[in-house]
């Protein structure tokens, strides 16, 4: 099931929305958190014009969600002059399995313009590619095409910590806040790259701000530049900046995550 697949299987159902996860969108024992926030957008979008840009994205990631389907519980919280900001809940039979708040905002008039640049990276002589083989990488990871410009990959005891990947999500149509969410997401912990044995990683909060409007981009040849800010006592936060696929600044995503290892 493609993203775009999986996106439309959101559907209304009384007082709630009603969504289907795919097996291929797992992520170990839960879905992929890409796909998690892309369907509590879609149910959120609901409830927001579209014109309205997404701004901000916290979620908090309380309990595993399975494949198959899972209901999703939104609702406008404050709704102001400019900024909306809504909730928006993945629910896995009677319990909360993750909360998501998103923050929408008009456009206002403004004197300021600050917007980061891309800097050059010298790409290794043999990048890292990513080859999806079932049963050793996480089911999700075969939608993306993927290569390592700078770092390394998870397991292979690296001392590094910061990474270059340039990404494609193998998807139909082009870029929108959705599947920004799921570039955002989609690069392991940095701290995975620095242990010598497969070892689990999960997200416990993750914060993306959007600077730009996506919407038309190709979805060809993105990159993200993580940096591992700290480690420490099984956890783990990491920063990650997304561009699109001609150097523009897209947006910028923090995680807290454990790392089993």
């Amino acid at each position: 099931m493609r993203f775009s697949e999986a996106l439309d299987t959101v559907r209304r159902d009384g007082d709630l929305w009603a969504a289907s996860i795919s097996e291929d969108w797992m992520q170990g024992r839960s879905a992929f958190g890409g796909i998690q926030a892309a369907l509590a957008l879609r149910a959120m979008r609901a409830l927001v014009p579209a014109e309205t840009p997404l701004r901000c994205l916290q979620v908090t990631f309380v309990s595993p969600i399975p494949a198959g389907p899972v209901h999703i519980a939104a609702k406008v919280l404050r709704q102001g002059k400019s900024v909306t900001q809504v909730e928006a809940r993945l629910i896995d039979g009677d319990a909360t399995a993750c909360v998501v708040i998103g923050v929408f905002g008009a456009a206002r008039a403004s004197a300021l313009h600050v917007m980061p640049s891309q800097p050059s990276v010298e790409t290794m002589a043999k990048p890292h590619v990513l080859r999806y083989v079932p049963g050793v990488l996480p089911q999700f990871t075969q939608h993306f095409e993927a290569r390592w410009l700078q770092g390394d990959i998870p397991f292979s005891g690296s001392s590094k910590t910061a990474q270059v990947v340039e990404i494609t999500l193998k998807d139909d149509g082009v870029a929108d806040e959705a599947r920004v969410i799921a570039f955002a997401d989609f690069i392991p912990p940095v701290a995975l790259s620095m242990l010598r044995q497969p070892a689990p990683g999960s997200s416990l909060t993750w914060m993306l701000e959007l600077f730009a409007d996506s919407r038309g981009l190709s979805l060809d040849h993105w990159r993200i530049d993580a940096q591992l800010q700290a480690a420490q006592d099984g956890y783990t936060s990491q920063q990650v900046m997304l561009w699109g696929p001609d150097g523009q600044p897209i947006a910028l995503s923090r995680q807290s995550m454990v790392v089993f290892g």
